[in-house]
């Protein structure tokens, strides 16, 4: 039989080992993704109506979206630019909205285009083709993820510099003229300072979709293909379907403007949404389940 006081050294020390045990497993374990808390964000946006430069809505989703973002960081600025809507033959002023954690050039980019199309040029009633798009998925989903992880960057502050960008005037350009897209985001990549060069960028376009199923997108596998297979790795490490590690379509969206000047960008996009472009892209289309998954994924990668 041992002493006791070996034995009161022992269980000490055992316990002590526990608790360092549950340290570390609280260290390295993801954070908690609020999945209610991040639906909200998807109706609040799309509470403000359609989006796109010039609408009404428009200035009062950036003002939103700014204060969101000022309560997790106290780096958030606007990127002002003159866009032009394609479809309508119109002007207007358009706004990059861009939020920094930590300190120093950051690592990683994760970004969203927050506007929503001027016109459901796609909806199956020629009667709808002229009303603008409400955005849940195509806008408002991948934003809405992206607030929801800024708020569990303030909380547990990640372990390198990351920037949340939301790109404007994303979805203003007429189809089959690819040039007229993407204007947030080939101005934030024009005009990104000379040292600006973060180690990756992950794009979430329509991640909401209630029928949720992210396949590979061609030019994030073409030019970004360890990336690529990083992400898709964390979603088979947490057992989520959703992500099909199969390529389809090859999309011209904001992740194009960061490869083009080096940036190695990846595309998150559930592209087969059969409410895309239309009056019924709204958040009954929507689920809390799927901004979760998506969130899961992109916390795995960024803490473990």
């Amino acid at each position: 039989m041992k002493p006791l006081t070996t034995r009161i050294q022992l269980n000490s020390l055992l316990f002590l080992s526990y608790i360092i045990l549950l340290a570390c497993q609280s260290q390295s374990a993801s954070p908690i993704f609020d999945k209610q808390r991040a639906f909200q964000n998807l109706e609040k946006q799309c509470a403000f109506g359609p989006r796109y430069p010039g609408s009404p809505g428009h200035l009062a989703a950036r003002d939103y979206l700014v204060a969101e973002l000022r309560k997790s960081s106290d780096k958030v600025r606007t990127q002002s630019f003159p866009s032009v809507n394609h479809l309508a033959n119109s002007r207007a002023q358009a706004y990059n909205v861009i939020a920094s954690f930590g300190s120093g050039n950051p690592q990683l980019i994760l970004c969203a285009h927050w506007d929503t199309r001027p016109k459901a040029d796609q909806d199956p009633n020629p009667e709808n083709q002229e009303q603008p798009v409400l955005g849940a998925n195509d806008g408002a989903s991948g934003v809405a993820v992206l607030l929801e992880l800024a708020r569990i960057f303030k909380l547990k502050p990640p372990p390198y510099p990351i920037d949340i960008v939301f790109f404007d005037a994303e979805d203003m350009g007429r189809t089959s003229h690819s040039d007229e897209f993407l204007q947030g985001s080939r101005y934030f990549a024009k005009n990104k300072a000379f040292n600006y060069k973060p180690n990756a960028a992950i794009l979430l376009d329509m991640v909401g979709d209630s029928d949720l199923q992210i396949y590979i997108e061609q030019n994030s596998q073409t030019y970004a293909p360890d990336l690529v297979d990083r992400v898709w790795t964390k979603a088979e490490e947490l057992n989520q379907p959703e992500f099909v590690r199969e390529v389809r379509h090859m999309i011209t969206d904001d992740h194009l403007s960061l490869l083009q000047v080096g940036i190695p960008a990846i595309d998150l996009i559930d592209y087969d949404y059969p409410y895309w472009h239309t009056v019924e892209d709204t958040p009954d289309k929507c689920s809390p389940e799927s901004l979760e998954k998506v969130a899961q994924v992109l916390l795995a990668y960024i803490y473990e």
